[in-house]
């Protein structure tokens, strides 16, 4: 006779084995009918599982993370089911739930077309009217092998051949006549998934993910709860694409890439612009913040490498090259071996921590060239990077510190909604539990005295130390995780580095790795997209163009030209041949924020008529009056 312990602490005695649907149909009619999924003891399980033990239940609906994922489980499936519906013959292989959505990927000759995709979503839908009841059978490997070889199905063989042999085997039915390997869990019926439901694009994945393996097509879809919330989701993607940084990027002469070089940024003069003005903004306060800015070496000895551990995690993603002499060494694809190199120089003192180290180091790392993506997956990148050196009873502080710096900055960028998340001990790990137990409790006051809210990921930090990652929210509503604060309690002792403590033994410092934006390569990406090219003025990187309504009035507006960019304002002059419109037309596409007329009546006047981006509007000012006005506006929010 189980005992069932629901989330209020609150207890049901059933008189024999339970489901789920029962245990929901005993709390409320109404939570039977919503009710898509439970959790026994913290483990997922459909709601037909039998539960004859005591036990925590929890029951999910649609309103929760977990009964959106199982929607959208279930949507990849009846995707699946369709499509083998409308075309024989083709077969399945892996369909997981993905961020917003599914997908599948089918072995098939023909490609799927956009019209394949309305067909298929029309089946998809009468198929979920009809209702079909959803079960799970275990099945032996050797039968499980055999049948989906003899229906012809060998990527589901070859899958389950790579299973290990101690895994149990489940394979769920849907209706009489399809099923799926699958682990599950699953709703019980079609009919919960709803039809709020879209098949979004095709693209092409390699089986296994490897290029040397035959290429499939991949169906990607996404499911919600609502079809408002599929509506928005669809509206935040179309803004998304118009805000796409790297068609933004193109349009306002930011950059571009090349395949000589994949993965690396061809940095144009305004993009540049844009880069050091984030460079010198933040060395800015981080000099205010008592960082001392370094730079070390991108090559070195293969032998380093070893010596910190990154060669046995990261030797496959480095680039190396050995010279004439038979040495190995490699392009740095992180700057704290480095970093700890100049620690070590020169006799260290409990007097010299916390020892703040930063740089804007150029990092190198080998990504698959399906995974790059413009500025948001390179092969090349620069950290913001940083290393504080210090003793224990440092770490809450510091961490406050870097936290305060990294909140300050997002701000001035335009970004208030900032999530943390704190990851602590994973399994797998160095150092002892009673230096863990500190690192973590100091990193976690450091979490809560911040106020802003956190979660945690349990297990989920470095095999060295415990972490914090800041994720922020854009615009539309999109989270990026950006800046990282990470304690180190493995690195300086591999690398020999140590400090000598107030009664004059040698210490081995703590480490904390901090970076603020991560990459600036991929900030500035986000940045782009954020606000969809239209920067804020001070960090724009072409701020004005002085515009000459004709001939007459061009050297009035070099002068005026001059004038700006010696008040620190960044301008130019257009001087082609093209009508005013044009180039306001022109010079708008580029997300110019201040367009500066200059006539007649400005030149009598010493004044400038400005037109402000998306704006129709034009305001006549005198020039020094101007000049005043955007100098002020010329900084960053926390400046001013």
């Amino acid at each position: 006779m189980p005992i069932i312990t629901l989330p209020d602490g609150n207890n049901l005695d059933f008189p024999k084995k339970v489901t789920g649907l029962e245990i929901a149909e005993k709390i409320s009619k109404s939570l039977a009918k919503q009710a898509l999924i439970m959790s026994v003891n913290g483990e997922l399980k459909d709601l037909y599982f039998l539960i004859d033990t005591d036990c925590s239940v929890k029951i999910f609906t649609a309103k929760d993370p977990e009964g959106l994922e199982v929607i959208r489980h279930d949507a990849a499936h009846i995707m699946a089911m369709a499509v083998q519906e409308l075309y024989p013959g083709t077969q399945v292989t892996i369909g997981p739930v993905i961020e917003n959505g599914f997908y599948y990927d089918f072995a098939r000759k023909e490609p799927f077309t956009d019209d394949d995709l309305k067909k298929i979503e029309e089946r998809m839908s009468k198929i979920i009217d009809k209702d079909l009841k959803t079960r799970r059978e275990v099945w032996e490997r050797d039968k499980a092998i055999k049948h989906f070889k003899k229906i012809g199905e060998k990527y589901k063989a070859e899958i389950i051949e790579s299973i290990p042999e101690t895994e149990e085997l489940s394979v769920y039915h849907h209706g009489d006549t399809w099923y799926d390997l699958c682990r599950g869990p699953h709703l019980v019926s079609s009919s919960k998934i709803g039809k709020a439901f879209k098949l979004t694009k095709v693209s092409g994945a390699y089986w296994r993910g490897d290029s040397k393996n035959e290429m499939l097509q991949r169906i990607y879809g996404t499911s919600w709860a609502s079809q408002k919330d599929l509506d928005d989701y669809l509206k935040r993607i179309e803004e998304a694409e118009k805000r796409d940084h790297r068609k933004l990027g193109k349009e306002m002469d930011l950059f571009h890439f090349r395949e000589e070089s994949p993965g690396s940024v061809f940095w144009h003069e305004k993009g540049w612009t844009l880069f050091q003005k984030l460079i010198n903004y933040m060395r800015a306060k981080q000099d205010l913040a008592g960082y001392k800015e370094v730079n070390t070496p991108e090559v070195l000895d293969r032998l380093l490498w070893e010596k910190s551990g990154h060669w046995e995690k990261y030797g496959e993603n480095m680039y190396t090259s050995e010279t004439p002499d038979e040495k190995v060494f490699a392009i740095k694809p992180m700057n704290c071996p480095g970093h700890i190199q100049v620690f070590n120089q020169g006799l260290k003192s409990y007097r010299d921590l916390p020892l703040r180290i930063t740089e804007f180091g150029k990092v190198h790392r080998y990504e698959p060239s399906g995974a790059l993506h413009g500025l948001l997956r390179v092969r090349a990148f620069t950290q913001d990077d940083a290393h504080i050196f210090c003793s224990e009873d440092q770490i809450t502080s510091e961490c406050l510190n870097v936290t305060n710096l990294i909140l300050e900055i997002y701000k001035d960028l335009g970004f208030e909604n900032v999530i943390l998340k704190y990851a602590d001990r994973p399994e797998v790990r160095v150092g002892e539990d009673e230096i863990w137990d500190k690192a973590e409790a100091s990193l976690l006051k450091a979490v809560k005295a911040s106020k802003l809210e956190y979660s945690i990921n349990k297990g989920e930090g470095a095999f060295y130390g415990p972490k914090i990652e800041f994720v922020l929210r854009d615009a539309i509503g999109r989270d990026w995780q950006c800046g990282t604060v990470q304690v180190d309690l493995n690195l300086p002792g591999r690398l020999d580095a140590s400090y000598v403590d107030k009664d004059g033994t040698k210490k081995v410092p703590v480490m904390l790795h901090r970076a603020l934006f991560g990459s600036l390569e991929r900030f500035i990406g986000i940045l782009i997209e954020n606000y969809a090219g239209k920067f804020p003025f001070w960090i724009s990187p072409l701020q004005t163009v002085v515009i000459p309504i004709s001939e007459d009035f061009e050297e009035y507006a070099k002068k005026v030209s001059d004038k700006i960019r010696e008040a620190g304002i960044t301008s130019m002059v257009d001087l082609k041949n093209h009508n005013l419109n044009y180039k306001i037309r022109d010079h708008s596409l580029a997300k110019i924020p201040l367009l500066i007329i200059c006539g007649k009546k400005e030149v009598d006047s010493n004044s400038v008529t400005i037109r402000r981006l998306d704006s129709n509007k034009q305001e006549n000012m005198e020039l020094n009056s101007f000049l005043k006005k955007f100098s002020a506006l010329n900084k960053a929010p926390s400046n001013i």
